[in-house]
């Protein structure tokens, strides 16, 4: 009866490490890990000014490909038509045109909003579990955008359970807190920013004027993420 008893358990045993194994390799395959794949608009035919802004806190403008962003596969851009809400209307443009798919560099892809900081929301629907966020806002121009600032929130009025993603606001001029993300220049790449895979429903994006202008532009904003569920 003993070792009845004993090979009883031992094969309880191999069950049950088999039974982990498997959820383990489940978990890697459903996290399998690709390169997230951008469709990219043209790049800007415009020379390169030559008074470009610099410091430490600035990226420099490189002419290399940009390393691979890993995201899990199957990820989709969830924001693609759904509805933007703004902090103000813009005079130029509409607010569907930032989740349309469009960000060539055309002066009807632009969508632009008075000076001062402001911001732009995406709701997603549901909350999702969000991986990227790419951002362009104006790339007709070679620019750095002041006061980016991306946060996510399953709270429409972002009073509550407020994640920050990117904040290059060093002197915190916006009143959101100190940011440690440095600038960096717009081109036709755009800017890809970590979700981490944070769980929201609602992303809202700030800025406040551009080494251009001290206008606010946007042109497109993606969501690369998954079903929360």
């Amino acid at each position: 009866m003993l070792n009845v008893e004993r090979m009883a358990k031992g094969w309880s045993g191999l069950l049950g490490a088999a039974l982990v194994w498997g959820a383990v390799a489940g978990t890697v395959c459903a996290q399998e890990k690709v390169p997230l794949e951008l469709k990219l608009p043209a790049p800007t035919l415009k020379g390169t000014p030559e008074d470009l802004p610099s410091g430490p806190n600035i990226e420099p403008l490189s002419d290399k490909p940009r390393p691979p962003f890993y995201v899990p596969k199957g990820v989709t851009n969830v924001a693609l038509g759904k509805p933007v809400t703004a902090s103000v209307q813009p005079f130029t443009g509409e607010l569907s045109q930032i989740t349309d798919g469009k960000k060539e560099a055309f002066d009807y892809d632009a969508v632009e909003f008075r000076r001062g900081t402001q911001w732009v929301q995406v709701d997603l629907g549901q909350p999702y579990k969000i991986y990227a966020i790419v951002m362009w806002h104006d790339h007709r121009y070679l620019q750095i955008f002041r006061d980016v600032i991306v946060q996510v929130s399953n709270d429409p009025e972002f009073k509550e359970g407020v994640i920050t993603l990117f904040n290059n606001d060093t002197d915190n001029s916006s009143g959101l807190g100190v940011g440690t993300d440095r600038e960096y220049f717009e081109t036709h790449h755009g800017k890809i920013v970590d979700g981490k895979g944070v769980t929201a429903r609602y992303v809202r994006c700030y800025t406040r004027g551009s080494s251009q202008s001290a206008l606010n532009c946007w042109q497109e904003i993606e969501v690369y993420a998954l079903p929360a569920s």
